[in-house]
């Protein structure tokens, strides 16, 4: 495995940052997850794009161009010879000193770039369902640490996994802090009632998520109606069904939510339905390398 730091290729074991990088010390940096499909880079645009934002949230200007950070991409994959990846893109504020003012920082932003594979959940899950459950750690309040800033610092994040785990689950429903569904620990959340499709809005405290824009985009194309509004855990039990997108899950059923099963139990017909056109979707669009 060859990894990118700052314009060079090192291998896995020399691939280093300082230990006084403040991504390292207080997750001050921004990232991106990216997957690419038989050599194309699906929503690579729309990723960078992210990153970009994200970054300029916090106040850290990214050293590279939008079309070279692209183009950083394509060299990585390139040079570890993957037709399918699941790429990490990282951004830090760079070396400083052990306090926390990012001015004693050396200027320099780290830029990593990772190329490998991933397999976030195995087939079974795909073709049954996940079963998950809703955790008490609330997502971060828009007014603190922002959830669609999608920043190094994911403690908020790995807390609620960690509830997830302890109690047998892959995978957590946070609420945000008024009680509504606002996502999960690294998914959107959707669900489906009289064929209708509903998620929790953007400015819920939720991540703006590059596959849940695919599967709306599928939906509209499609007249399915959609509707993004707040969600309760009540109209999540009740659903006829359940499902989660992002970039390393792509589109997973939920057919068990706090021990209540949702719908026949089974992975439904709509979901189903936009798993294998997100699919075909991934097989046809993205930047060639």
């Amino acid at each position: 495995m060859k990894i990118y730091i700052n314009g060079k290729f090192y291998e896995k074991a020399q691939a280093k940052v300082s230990v006084f990088d403040h991504g390292l010390l207080y997750g001050d940096g921004v990232f991106e997850g990216i997957r690419a499909y038989n050599r194309l880079v699906f929503k690579l645009k729309e990723h960078v794009d992210r990153l970009f934002e994200s970054a300029h949230s916090i106040m850290l200007k990214i050293p590279l161009s939008k079309e070279e950070m692209i183009q950083a991409v394509l060299k990585t994959l390139r040079e570890n010879h993957l037709s399918d990846a699941y790429i990490r893109l990282i951004v830090t504020r760079g070396e400083g000193d052990l306090g926390l003012d990012p001015r004693k920082c050396l200027g320099k932003p780290t830029v990593v770039i990772i190329a490998d594979r991933i397999a976030l959940y195995t087939e079974k899950f795909y073709q049954n369902g996940l079963s998950i459950i809703t955790v008490p750690t609330v997502r971060n309040l828009p007014e603190a640490l922002n959830p669609q800033i999608k920043s190094l610092n994911y403690l908020n994040n790995i807390l609620a996994k960690i509830e997830a785990a302890n109690a047998g689950c892959d995978e957590a429903i946070m609420l945000d802090s008024m009680g509504f569904v606002a996502e999960c620990t690294g998914d959107n959340i959707f669900v489906v009632k009289n064929n209708h499709l509903y998620t929790p809005p953007q400015c819920m405290g939720t991540l703006r998520g590059i596959t849940r824009d695919c599967v709306l985009e599928i939906a509209k194309r499609d007249k399915i109606c959609v509707h993004e509004h707040v969600i309760t855990r009540h109209e999540v039990y009740i659903s006829d069904e359940c499902f989660l997108t992002g970039t390393a899950a792509e589109i997973i059923p939920v057919v068990k939510v706090d021990g209540r099963v949702i719908g026949s139990g089974k992975p439904g017909k709509l979901s189903l339905g936009l798993m294998k056109k997100f699919k075909a979707l991934t097989k046809k669009e993205g930047v060639k390398y």
